[in-house]
């Protein structure tokens, strides 16, 4: 089967990426229905059906079909008997979880999240040894519940307790657990010190699921922290190992981390064919999702807008003139943004003085450099050839129109891994 491209600076239209998605998972679609009957056929016991419909539903899930990856996932569990199956009963309510969280029925969700806590409780009773896998699964418990600190805390017991019992595959899993906690805490040198440490790891194991999944959290944290050269290469590395994969349930969590990037760096159209490309490669009950692209649209594509300010990265988007870098413009930042949040208020020489440059206003030093600031910031945001659109100056002092439509950068862009019925969606179980 010929490999689809998914770099987004490989395709040339959005309607050949939906051609291309389309056709994958019709294929994929055909083999799940041969393989359904085969599990059928084959009269196996209730457990290796059970297995089968697991196999199932992850395939589905993978594929981003949540709605018959739901059903061989309650299939799977209707087959289950505990304690024989009891860790297996863990992983399949984490799929359950996340589908519900993501297609927002959070009563639903919150319900096998009650399950899963009581498992692992009976697990601390019945177990005659806790091991690193009780452990990981106690932190995902707590990861569904958003208690990051405390998943943090299990995870943790789990990599000791793997190391101790010589398990790669649960030491690579544990790494990846610590590292998307510490992230979700903002502890983001912690987070990249562990990823660094899986990173390792996985060049052992070849882990694709896993390796995809880690360049993505590397995208999200370096995001977060201004490293966007660093974010959109781990982006594009994510997207490339977890189509080599066939999975693509976190595909359009990858575009909505580059969207933003660009957003950040001020490329907003760029950005907003990232965004609008998500919006049209997603299946359609990937709600939550589909929520946040529209509020990054909404954000990014107002036309109404004529000045767009993010003082975090330091540019702002004009209308007629595009993005404007003030990175070493710091005072023309403050001036700026001094205005613009009280528009149609006056600020005389005194009160620049006070809030831009931290000082009593006099004149032998203030006049001049007042004035030569305001005309250096009228020569970057005004459109050329126009009468003063922003900045007026009155009797007074100087105003910012309260005519024009300025729109402030949301500074907070963590609504891409919120959580919503209690469970962090875009990390894998």
């Amino acid at each position: 089967m010929e490999t689809v491209n998914l770099n987004t600076n490989l395709i040339s239209t959005e309607k050949e990426m939906r051609e291309q998605l389309q056709e994958r998972f019709m294929a994929r679609t055909s083999l799940l229905d041969e393989t359904d009957k085969t599990y059928i056929d084959l009269g196996d016991t209730e457990r290796t059906l059970g297995q089968g419909y697991y196999r199932l539903g992850k395939i589905y899930y993978d594929k981003a079909d949540l709605n018959n990856a739901e059903e061989y996932f309650l299939r799977a569990l209707d087959k289950t008997v505990y304690p024989r199956d009891g860790f297996a009963m863990l992983k399949i309510y984490g799929f359950l979880i996340r589908i519900y969280s993501e297609s927002l029925q959070e009563t639903e969700a919150g319900r096998y999240i009650a399950f899963a806590e009581e498992l692992v409780e009976k697990f601390g009773g019945d177990l005659g040894s806790l091991g690193s896998e009780y452990f990981y699964n106690v932190g995902m418990v707590f990861t569904y519940k958003g208690d990051f600190e405390k998943a943090l805390e299990h995870f943790k017991l789990s990599y000791q307790k793997a190391q101790t019992e010589n398990e790669p595959e649960l030491i690579a899993k544990a790494l990846f657990s610590i590292s998307n906690a510490s992230y979700h805490l903002e502890r983001y040198t912690e987070a990249l010190n562990h990823l660094d440490q899986l990173k390792q790891l996985l060049n052992i194991l070849k882990k694709g699921y896993l390796k995809g999944s880690m360049h993505m959290l590397y995208g999200n944290i370096y995001k977060d922290v201004a490293r966007y050269e660093e974010a959109t290469e781990n982006f594009d590395l994510a997207i490339t190992l977890l189509q080599q994969k066939n999975c693509w349930n976190l595909f359009g969590y990858i575009l909505l981390g580059k969207g933003i990037v660009l957003k950040k760096m001020g490329e907003f159209n760029q950005a907003l064919t990232l965004f609008k490309l998500g919006q049209n490669s997603i299946n359609s009950d990937y709600w939550r999702l589909r929520e946040l692209f529209s509020t990054q649209v909404e954000d990014v594509n107002d036309s109404s807008v004529d000045l767009y300010l993010d003082r975090h990265n330091r540019v702002i988007h004009e209308k007629s003139l595009g993005t404007i870098d003030f990175k070493h413009r710091f005072v023309l930042l403050e001036i700026l943004f001094l205005l613009a949040r009280s528009p149609g208020e006056s600020f005389n020489k005194d009160d620049l003085a006070r809030s831009i440059w931290k000082d009593e206003y006099n004149p032998l030093i203030h006049d001049k450099l007042i004035y030569t600031s305001i005309s250096r910031l009228r020569k970057l945001i005004e459109p050329k050839g126009a009468s003063r659109k922003y900045i007026l100056r009155g009797k007074d002092g100087y105003t910012f129109n309260p005519r024009v439509n300025a729109r402030f950068h949301k500074e907070d862009d963590s609504s891409s891994r919120k959580i919503i019925g209690n469970i962090e969606i875009s990390s894998p179980v």
